[in-house]
């Protein structure tokens, strides 16, 4: 496969990924913030969908694609912003994983609340206040992954 070609996918890849991180992540925390517990099972259940069929390909892609063409460029793992790209991209993803889990019980104690009418749990809030944090910590881990992908700084 020709450079250009893996270029496209990886950069494809990173859009899929970005939008559906932060398009999800904004309508997850607007519902959340309304309290409609309706509302907020909506957007969930959703968000978990988006995570299989578009941020976990997008995850795999863009590993797989960054290092061949890392590979295919002759550049060196060691190569300080290859190396910080790595190691910020694992963190994000770090915080991701268990994100996902939580987006999931989340999911399943919203659709509980909906189908008894009750309120949403102690432990969803909880969640919530998690889900933030581990997002706030990821997504400016991405920012600079992107900064690094596009500036190559030597």
């Amino acid at each position: 496969m020709s450079y250009e070609l893996i270029k496209w996918v990886h950069v494809l890849s990173s859009t899929i990924l970005f939008g559906t991180g932060i398009g999800s992540a904004f309508y997850m925390f607007m519902a959340n913030r309304s309290r409609d517990t309706r509302d907020i099972y909506f957007a969930v259940r959703h968000v978990v969908i988006a995570d299989w069929l578009f941020t976990t390909p997008a995850v795999i892609v863009q590993l797989f694609s960054g290092l061949y063409m890392v590979h295919m460029a002759g550049y060196s793992l060691a190569d300080l912003w290859i190396l910080w790209g790595l190691l910020l991209y694992v963190f994000a993803g770090a915080c991701w994983v268990p994100v996902v889990w939580m987006q999931i019980k989340m999911r399943d104690m919203a659709r509980i609340a909906v189908d008894t009418g009750t309120a949403l749990p102690e432990r969803y809030w909880r969640l919530d206040r998690w889900w933030i944090t581990l997002g706030s910590l990821a997504f400016p881990a991405i920012v600079v992954v992107f900064w690094l992908m596009v500036s190559k700084p030597v």
